[in-house]
């Protein structure tokens, strides 16, 4: 059974991605990281630009929640999709959490226009008070380790994303028990 973990910023398409990708799959479970965010009623710190250790603590208790979940469903002869914006030093905490020795890591890496006209056109919005498209394009970009396959989907349709994640599953293929705590430390620096 695989896991497959679906990332990117807001207005990615992760969540179309995500459900079309277990669709296509004979038995598979999708998770969505909001819907385990929508899941904490009361108490819930919200991730900010100045994100403190409270709003890191809930993030890593959310991908912990999802990740948890996974297990008991590849455990049954799944393959599950866990979606979720797991980007920049973040990465670091989600990686000892995976409880596979191997996933496939997708980064969903669409153009910052993209990504602007996306948001727009749903119903949620993404951007605007507390984030704007170029904050949350530079935490992925710049502070996020380049592993797994990173996917410019700025002109795939959400079934050609599928098609390219399904074809190319070599590129995604990350072995998380190479990533050691040392090797982790040595790959995305040292705990904040």
């Amino acid at each position: 059974m695989a896991l497959f973990v679906i990332s990117g910023v807001p207005a990615s398409g992760k969540s179309t991605v995500a459900r079309l990708l277990a669709s296509r799959l004979e038995r598979a479970l999708y998770i969505s990281g909001d819907t385990i965010r929508a899941m904490v009623i009361s108490g819930r710190a919200e991730t900010t630009p100045d994100a403190g250790d409270p709003e890191l603590r809930n993030l890593l208790l959310r991908y912990e929640g999802a990740l948890a979940l996974a297990a008991v469903y590849l455990k049954a002869g799944f393959d599950v999709i866990v979606e979720d914006v797991i980007i920049g030093q973040v990465l670091r905490g989600f990686l000892p959490l995976v409880p596979v020795p191997e996933m496939h890591l997708v980064f969903l890496n669409p153009s910052a226009d993209a990504l602007t006209e996306r948001d727009e056109s749903r119903s949620k919005t993404a951007y605007g008070e507390r984030w704007s498209v170029r904050q949350l394009r530079d935490v992925l970009r710049v502070e996020t380790a380049r592993i797994g396959f990173w996917l410019d989907s700025t002109e795939l349709t959400p079934e050609q994303t599928v098609d390219r994640i399904l074809n190319e599953m070599d590129k995604s293929l990350v072995v998380v028990s190479r990533l050691s705590a040392p090797a982790a430390r040595r790959r995305f620096g040292p705990p904040r």
